[in-house]
């Protein structure tokens, strides 16, 4: 598989300089027939044919590429897949925390109350259906830890996961804000993933707020309204489980400085 430099040279080379396919090869190093197949592929998506033909600034290319690369459909092989192996150990565990679950959903437990190992059970069973989920809450209540697990879960059926932060794209939404072309990129970005492929979103804000990040009302209106669609909101506010950790830590640590001395 070629990376996505190579394919925006491919692409580059003989939609903007009119080069042959036989060139291109020979330059690159690369397969005819593999030139051609992405060249084919290609010649059927006008809107990013006009950024390779006309657009000069070859980093929105290469962005432009790798928004249509995630947002196609996942292609994937479980033939050849290894079978995870459970030692005894996490089998109790496992079967522990599933008794307890269960204990808990008999009691019943809302949505938002549950423990992060209830939310990732259920949007679980749910399935991986092209509906989005997005993790609301404030800072250490594990919404990034939740996000990871359930893109866990999705590589072990068989599904590509992409993990990132807001820097890039949409991983801690909230902690900074984008500029005009940041914000259309990333309204982009997900406008063509809409009922496509599955986005998890975290952030520590709520969508009244959401216009501190994007600095434009209209734009994200529209992300939201996207966003929302047959989504899975879930409300994670609470107490941080780092400060709690630190109490309990910072406490274990006096108690054994006044033992010693």
């Amino acid at each position: 598989m070629i990376k996505i430099d190579q394919k925006v040279e491919i692409l580059l080379g003989y939609f903007r300089e009119n080069k042959s396919q036989r060139q291109i090869s020979k330059e690159l190093g690369i397969s005819r027939t593999t030139v051609q197949k992405y060249i084919k592929e290609f010649e059927s998506k006008s809107e990013i044919l006009e950024v390779l033909k006309e657009d000069e600034d070859r980093n929105k290319a290469e962005i432009y590429l790798l928004i249509d690369e995630m947002a196609s459909e996942p292609k994937y092989d479980t033939s050849n897949r290894s079978k995870t192996k459970l030692t005894d150990e996490v089998i109790k565990e496992i079967d522990e925390l599933i008794a307890e679950n269960e204990k808990n959903r008999l009691a019943g437990r809302s949505k938002q109350l549950m423990k992060k190992v209830d939310i990732h059970e259920k949007l679980v069973d749910m399935g991986f259906n092209s509906r989005n989920i997005i993790l609301a809450g404030n800072s250490g209540t594990g919404k990034t830890h939740l996000s990871i697990g359930l893109g866990i879960n999705a590589c072990n059926e068989g599904y590509k996961v992409f993990f990132t932060t807001a820097a890039s794209l949409i991983n801690e939404l909230g902690y900074i804000s984008f500029d005009k072309e940041g914000s259309e990129l990333l309204f982009t970005f997900l406008s063509l993933r809409a009922e496509k492929k599955s986005t998890i979103i975290t952030t520590n804000l709520s969508f009244d707020r959401w216009d501190e990040i994007f600095n434009d009302a209209v734009l994200t209106a529209a992300l939201i309204d996207r966003m929302t669609h047959k989504s899975y909101v879930i409300n994670m506010n609470g107490d941080s489980y780092r400060i709690k950790e630190t109490k309990e830590w910072y406490s274990f640590g006096l108690t054994n400085t006044l033992i010693v001395y």
